[in-house]
């Protein structure tokens, strides 16, 4: 039975970004995701340029589901941001696991990629947002500290829920960040 272009090409991302999560994208060769989608290189290449075009795909969401957290959070000001940054980071950590593990585990690597054109700088904006847009050295070191710590816990099998570990990250960062009051 043949197989459509789409779901052939989703097959062939959801390998790839398995296989990327457990021996990384430099420790992944077309011809490892070929060969466990069950096709041939060349078919692979029929689909997808390269490795890196793979990777480009896989990324895009989670760059663009940034860049929407960019946005919301840069109208907002001071201790208004520190709330929906926390948020908004464990919510895209929990959503885009597999491609944050990947990014964790290749960061200076990954950095270089096209596909993460911005990433740096919108980093940059998200730890001001979460130190409440303070220039107190202790709030940006705490800031550091959540936006090390949720992806790597995020990321790790936990004995919780999604919607359980989503309220344990989000009440630890707000606490990390001096900021574990009750405002919503």
């Amino acid at each position: 039975m043949a197989r459509n272009s789409s779901g052939f090409r989703r097959e062939i991302l959801e390998v790839a970004s398995r296989l990327f999560a457990v021996t990384g994208f430099k420790g992944t060769s077309l011809q490892d995701i070929a060969g466990e989608v069950g096709c041939s290189k060349a078919a692979l290449l029929y689909h997808f340029d390269g490795k890196d075009a793979i990777l480009t795909e896989l990324l895009t969401p989670a760059v663009e589901a940034l860049a929407e957290l960019d946005v919301r959070l840069a109208g907002l000001d001071g201790d208004t941001a520190v709330r929906p940054a926390v948020e908004g980071f464990v919510d895209l950590v929990l959503r885009f696991r597999r491609e944050v593990k990947i990014l964790y585990d290749e960061i200076p690597e990954m950095l270089r990629h096209p596909a993460l054109a911005g990433v740096l700088e919108m980093s940059d904006r998200l730890v001001d947002a979460l130190a409440g847009r303070t220039a107190d050295p202790e709030a940006h070191v705490a800031a550091l500290m959540v936006l090390g710590a949720v992806p790597v816990v995020g990321t790790q099998p936990v004995p919780l829920g999604d919607d359980e570990l989503r309220a344990v990250l989000v009440r630890r960062a707000l606490h990390t960040l001096d900021h574990d009051d009750t405002r919503p």
